[in-house]
C-alpha cells in the first residue's frame, strides 16, 4: 500500500493584512485541502476555518467506511462539500453581520485500497493539478465567469488573463443559490506529485512556470513548495497563497 505526505505552506502576502487561507494535510486519513476565504474583514477567515474545520471532522467520522470501501470517495467528497457550506450558512445566522462571507473549497482524497486514485471535490477557483514525468497537468476547472465566457468562446485564454472579471465566482462555499460541486477521479502512479493551491499562486505565475519549479524540485516537496511559495512573493506577492 503506498503512504501519500501532504506538505502544506502558507504566506499572508505582502499586499493583504490578513491570511483568508486555510489548509488541512491529514496525512493518516488520505485526505487533503486548501479554502481561500473572502468576504468582509474577517469573514473570510472564519469561512476558510470554519470549511476546514467541518471536512476535517466529517473525514474522522468517515475514515473506517472510506478505508472499508463502504463509502465511495466521490459521495464522501461531495457531501463533505456540502455540510461545510451548511456550517458557513450556520455561522452566518447565529452572526448575520458575517453575511457575504464565503470561501472557495479543493479537496483531494488519494484511495489506496485497489486502483492508486486521486478523488477530486471543488468549488470556486482554487486548483488542483497533477505533475508527472516532467509534465504539470491541471485537473481542476475555475468555477469564475471567465471559464464561461471561454467555453462560450467570448474570450480567448489570452484575453481571459486580463480581463477586469477573471476573478468573480459562480460557485463557492456560503454562496446563496443552488451549489454543484466538481467530484472527479484519476489514476495516480506512485512518482506522480499533486498540488493544491488558492489564487494567489495561479494569478501570479502561468501554469509554465509552475511547472518548470517542479523540474527543478527533483521530486521534493517541501523543496518544491518552499520555491512556489518564494516565487509568488518575489512576484509580488498581491494575494495570500498556499
Amino acid at each position: 500500500m503506498s503512504t501519500w505526505v501532504g506538505i502544506g505552506r502558507s504566506e499572508i502576502g505582502l499586499v493583504r493584512t490578513m491570511n483568508q487561507d486555510a489548509f488541512a494535510t491529514l496525512d493518516p486519513l488520505g485526505l487533503w485541502a486548501v479554502a481561500d476565504g473572502m468576504g468582509g474583514h474577517v469573514g473570510g477567515e472564519i469561512a476558510a476555518q470554519a470549511a476546514i474545520a467541518s471536512i476535517t471532522a466529517q473525514a474522522q467520522l468517515s475514515a473506517d467506511t472510506l478505508r472499508q470501501g463502504q463509502t465511495a470517495p466521490p459521495t464522501f467528497l461531495a457531501d463533505a462539500i456540502m455540510q461545510a457550506h451548511h456550517a458557513i450558512l450556520g455561522r452566518v445566522r447565529l452572526e448575520p453581520k458575517l453575511r457575504g462571507m464565503g470561501t472557495t473549497i479543493v479537496l483531494l482524497y488519494i484511495e489506496t485500497t485497489e486502483v492508486l486514485t486521486a478523488h477530486l471535490g471543488h468549488l470556486g477557483d482554487s486548483r488542483a493539478y497533477r505533475f508527472r514525468s516532467g509534465t504539470l497537468t491541471p485537473l481542476t476547472r475555475d468555477h469564475t465567469l471567465i471559464e464561461k465566457y471561454l467555453d462560450r468562446g467570448i474570450l480567448t485564454p489570452k484575453t481571459a488573463r486580463t480581463h477586469p472579471e477573471r476573478h468573480v465566482l459562480t460557485q463557492a462555499l456560503g454562496m446563496s443559490g443552488p451549489l454543484k460541486p466538481s467530484i472527479s477521479s484519476y489514476p495516480l502512479e506512485p512518482d506522480d506529485l499533486l498540488l493544491l493551491c488558492s489564487d494567489g499562486l495561479t494569478k501570479m505565475m502561468e501554469d509554465d512556470d509552475i511547472q518548470d519549479i517542479f523540474k527543478a524540485g527533483k521530486g521534493d516537496p517541501i523543496r518544491t513548495c518552499d520555491r512556489l511559495i518564494g516565487e509568488s512573493l518575489d512576484r509580488g506577492g498581491t494575494d495570500n497563497v498556499t
